[in-house]
């Protein structure tokens, strides 16, 4: 089979000069950027079962068992979507190999692995001003008290659902449906503009 990456385009090609120069510096800022082509895999199966075992032993961490948890190793994370639905998300390998890998693991048991990766992309927004910028336009709680580095929701950007992912004390990323992506983007962009400016004391 001819392999095709070379000509893969992501949703935010177009945008990537807009995003560079939207990315604010200093101590309110806000950075904003497209991490294309991340591995995505949608996982069905039945927790606490030995088939959700075996796919845990070969992601190198357990699937997570409560709303809003992600489960992270070296290169692989698991974030919960369900009671037995999870988003595995990988940076280190591509999608036909961890695909092979966990429908082996599943060792014909009851359950789905589907490779999701071109349904959505991903953005990465980071800075001191993140948790604001998406505070604006997002309605879950995303105070320190609720929601934490290591937290995913499913909810809305505006008007628009996504996936919500909090990766570090002040870095988030975006995972919105690839038809939406440009819309997204341009909504981030809009919503740090004000961070562009001098602070009014």
């Amino acid at each position: 089979m001819a392999d095709l990456t070379h000509v893969r385009r992501s949703p935010l090609q177009h945008l990537h000069d807009r995003l560079e120069a939207g990315s604010v510096g200093g101590d309110r800022g806000v950075a904003l950027r497209e991490l294309p082509f991340l591995t995505m895999v949608s996982v069905r199966v039945e927790p606490g079962s030995p088939a959700a075992d075996r796919l845990g032993a070969l992601l190198g961490v357990p699937l997570p068992e409560v709303c809003g948890q992600v489960t992270s190793s070296d290169g692989h994370s698991a974030l919960w979507l369900g009671p037995d639905e999870w988003l595995v998300v990988s940076a280190r390998t591509a999608p036909e190999a961890l695909v092979a890998g966990l429908r082996d693991a599943l060792a014909g048991d009851r359950g789905a692995v589907v490779d999701v990766s071109a349904n959505r992309t991903t953005l990465e927004l980071s800075g001191p001003a993140a948790r604001e910028t998406l505070e604006k336009s997002c309605p879950a709680d995303l105070h320190p008290r609720s929601f934490g580095p290591g937290s995913a929701v499913t909810t809305t950007l505006g008007p628009v659902p996504v996936l919500l992912w909090q990766t570090g004390e002040a870095s988030y990323r975006v995972l919105p449906r690839s038809s939406f992506a440009d819309f997204t983007a341009r909504w981030l962009l809009d919503a740090t503009t004000e961070y562009a400016g001098p602070e009014v004391p």
